[in-house]
């Protein structure tokens, strides 16, 4: 009968021992390894995607080809523009008149317009201003130009309409780069999401395979009389809930990958899917930025792709100034035009005599009390002030989220060495709760008080990498930083 006891005595030790070995606290670098069946996709690869394919970058890229149609439009008034008229009455066999008029004109940067215009002109009943001399077979030439000598001379509607049309093509490569840092700032940050999300999983999987083979090990004890059934009851309660939060983590992942999904797109323009066997890569470079904080926030005050919109903006202002100010001038317009010279009704080239053959004009104007050009300059200057306004709050709103972002960058990475170790402690833990379990010094409450610990520490580890890592590109985001140093 003692021998009987003994040899069960010692299968029971061989079975318990059995199936503590099945119980296995892993290292959270063998949790995040790679399966042999995934897909690994870094964040760069991710990022060439987005900038290949996805609509809003492919929308900035247009803004520069909008910007050069509008340069172009502007520039459109100096274009050499030709006219023609026409105009003839007969009446009962009557030539009353039969005017022809062709003219080219050829607007100049300098506000000197130089034209030549052909006129035919005849009839009975020609008005004498425009009755050409039958010697001349009723042709003449005339060439010559017309300045402002008072408003329009140093600048006008159609130079400031240029000039502004550059300055737009400026605030718009500035649009640009800001429409592509904000689009990656949200892929990026999309990205880091899914991460965490994915080794959060990860993780509470992993918690609950232990979960799983402790209910097992506490099963099979009370069935051999070696546990009350409260226990199993007990080892059932943290199985449902290690299983409650799988499920929680499994629905935040997929919701993550769809997020992602967003940002992918294929060359066709057609949306792309995150597939399930893609991992993100755990051991990413966590490493700093080469700039130094004064180096970035320098770089920021000139180079942020918002204070140099406020800057052209500025400038844009400053050219509607000068048209304000050049408005309050008088109109004195003046017009010369020699008549058959250099090139007469023939054809041939004359001599030039300024003082006959000469058509001269004089044109004034000016509003007496000036109150629209008055109100328009108070007006662009009103606009001046709130820019500088604006450009003085947003530079410092910006040097502020650099500093912020900056300083949780550097020290988040001192809170992920501490979150390591804490990990690597909980986990000797753990086993030695597990060891204590096997040899039958330690209950269930123990065991699961340390595995609550451990993974909270292993979320919290991963949470604080990917916060250093959208401390990073926010850091890049803030400062300016083109393509967040991705091109």
């Amino acid at each position: 009968m003692k021998q009987v006891l003994i040899i069960l005595s010692s299968f029971f030790m061989c079975v318990s021992a059995t199936l503590a070995q099945q119980i296995e606290v892993k290292t959270i670098a063998e949790i995040v390894a790679p399966s042999d069946s995934a897909e690994v996709f870094p964040l760069e690869a991710y990022v060439k995607v987005v900038l290949a394919n996805h609509p809003v970058i492919k929308q900035a890229d247009l803004l520069p080809e909008n910007a050069r149609e509008e340069i172009r439009l502007a520039r459109g008034a100096f274009d050499p523009k030709l006219t023609g008229n026409w105009d003839v009455k007969n009446y009962k066999d009557t030539e009353y008149y039969d005017i022809f008029n062709t003219t080219l004109k050829v607007p100049l940067w300098f506000p000197v317009d130089p034209k030549i215009s052909v006129d035919r002109n005849r009839g009975v009943y020609l008005n004498p201003e425009r009755s050409i001399a039958e010697s001349e077979d009723f042709r003449q030439v005339t060439a010559g130009l017309s300045l402002p000598v008072g408003r329009g001379l140093l600048i006008d509607q159609r130079r400031a309409a240029v000039q502004q049309a550059e300055l737009f093509a400026q605030i718009t490569d500035a649009e640009r780069i800001k429409m592509i840092n904000k689009a990656l700032l949200s892929a990026v940050k999309a990205y880091w999401d899914w991460y965490y999300s994915y080794f959060q999983f990860r993780m509470v999987d992993q918690s609950l395979v232990i979960s799983q083979e402790i209910y097992r090990r506490v099963k099979v004890d009370f069935e051999l009389g070696e546990l009350a059934a409260v226990d199993t009851v007990q080892a059932a309660i943290t199985l449902q809930n290690r299983s409650t939060e799988r499920q929680a983590a499994l629905i935040q992942f997929k919701r993550s990958g769809l997020m992602l999904s967003n940002f992918l797109w294929g060359e066709n323009e057609e949306p792309l899917e995150l597939q399930d066997d893609v991992a993100p890569r755990w051991d990413a470079e966590f490493t700093l930025p080469e700039e130094s904080l004064d180096s970035l926030l320098d770089f920021a005050v000139q180079n942020h792709p918002e204070l140099q919109k406020l800057g052209f903006k500025l400038e844009q202002l400053g050219v509607d100034e000068r048209l304000a100010k050049e408005n309050l001038k008088p109109r004195v317009d003046l017009n010369y035009n020699f008549i058959n010279s250099p090139i007469n009704y023939s054809g041939d080239f004359t001599d030039i005599a300024l003082g006959s053959n000469y058509k001269f004009g004089l044109e004034v104007e000016f509003p007496l009390f000036l109150r629209k050009e008055r109100a328009k300059l108070r007006q662009t200057r009103i606009k001046i002030d709130q820019t500088s306004f604006e450009t003085q709050f947003a530079q410092q709103q910006i040097l502020n989220e650099v500093e912020g972002a900056y300083f949780e960058m550097v020290n988040g990475r001192e809170m992920v060495s501490l979150l390591q170790q804490a990990v690597s402690n909980y986990e000797r833990l753990l086993e030695a709760e597990i060891f204590n379990l096997n040899v039958g010094e330690s209950d269930l409450f123990k065991i699961n008080f340390q595995q609550d610990k451990l993974l909270e520490a292993q979320v919290k580890l991963i949470k604080q990498r990917v916060a250093i890592e959208k401390a990073k590109v926010e850091l890049l985001w803030a400062a300016g930083k083109p393509y967040l140093n991705f091109r």
